[in-house]
């Protein structure tokens, strides 16, 4: 039986989502809810300029619409534009697990009321949680295992920076101890940055022209390793630079290891991780790479060895590449997939 989602906010995840599930047959999209008309998302979806056209088993997918649904390839998805989740009818229409993609609603109240009056069964946040007391942060292989059916009815699937970093932080700390760290994320723009200068009330610097600046901005990514790596507690904190490009971050990590070692054995760690524990998760390469190489992977973080460096047999600095929306969108869907098999 196929797994029953509703998407609430269809932006640049949600709709990527759509197109993962359009991609399997053991998804369903039921429902999309955004304030935008469905024959705009249907348009949206079908065209991409950063992943290019829809396509459905490699070949560009046939998308109509109506007033209040859209269609791929025959089948039709509910479209509704209501702004209070609480009167969202997800349980009327046997959706099971929400991705809560607005950005809005991120905290466990907020993000729970897709759960009241008859709503999901499940949420899932893409993006950190503002109430980390009550919903669990995961990040998938590295500690989605935590997920409890009986008491997890919302979880985080934290941001796309963390699950590119959790994953690296995790084998450094397994395998050589990781006594401290220092992130950097060299992220691409975002949509919530502007492409001329304007006001920014809480940042800003975060106002000013997205494909003009390199612009400095604060960033909890790091910190929320913690949350699913809890031995990393006051050992992580880290900030970003929003460059001007479209697509496709990295993070670049400075630490010091509890272990004296090599960046021929960190590597060698790496590469066993992304061929064994993590595989799918953790990518892996010695190729001669740039950022466009990685549009459209679907690893949460793909590990450069030729970009690393070592001061001394402690101190280390390593680079990992991610598609924020790409790899990102894979592992929302990887974690509705987890959840669906242990409920």
């Amino acid at each position: 039986m196929a797994i029953r989602i509703g998407i609430n906010g269809f932006g640049r995840i949600g709709r990527l989502v759509a197109r993962l599930a359009a991609n399997d047959p053991n998804i369903e999209l039921v429902a999309v809810n955004d304030l935008v008309p469905a024959d705009n998302l249907a348009y949206l979806l079908k065209y991409d300029t950063m992943h290019g056209r829809f396509l459905v088993d490699h070949k560009p997918a046939e998308v109509s619409a109506t007033e209040n649904s859209f269609t791929v390839n025959g089948k039709t998805t509910k479209t509704m534009a209501v702004r209070d989740p609480a009167e969202l009818p997800w349980g009327d229409w046997g959706v099971d697990y929400v991705l809560e993609s607005t950005g809005l609603f991120t905290d466990y109240d907020a993000a729970h009321k897709h759960i009241e009056n008859n709503g999901c069964k499940r949420v899932v946040i893409s993006a950190p949680t503002k109430s980390p007391d009550k919903v669990k942060t995961l990040a998938y292989k590295v500690n989605h295992e935590q997920y409890d059916p009986s008491t997890d009815l919302v979880i985080s699937n934290a941001s796309c920076t963390t699950n590119c970093l959790a994953p690296i932080a995790k084998v450094i700390n397994d395998e050589f101890g990781l006594e401290e760290g220092l992130m950097t994320t060299v992220h691409a723009a975002t949509a919530t940055q502007p492409t001329q200068d304007g006001p920014s009330k809480k940042d800003w610097r975060g106002g000013r022209n997205a494909y003009q600046n390199i612009i400095p901005a604060s960033t909890g990514a790091a910190k929320a390793v913690t949350l699913c790596i809890p031995a990393l507690k006051g050992k992580l904190t880290g900030m970003s630079f929003r460059v001007p490009t479209a697509d496709v971050s990295c993070v670049d990590l400075t630490f010091r290891t509890s272990k004296s070692t090599s960046l021929d054995a960190i590597n060698a760690a790496m590469k066993a991780a992304a061929n064994g524990t993590m595989k799918g998760v953790l990518g892996y390469t010695e190729e001669e790479v740039v950022s466009s190489d990685f549009i459209g992977d679907p690893h949460s973080s793909i590990y450069d060895a030729k970009a690393g460096i070592e001061l001394n047999d402690r101190f280390f600095k390593v680079v990992s590449w991610y598609d924020n929306e790409a790899g990102y969108a894979n592992r929302c869907v990887d974690m509705i997939r987890m959840m669906a098999s242990k409920d």
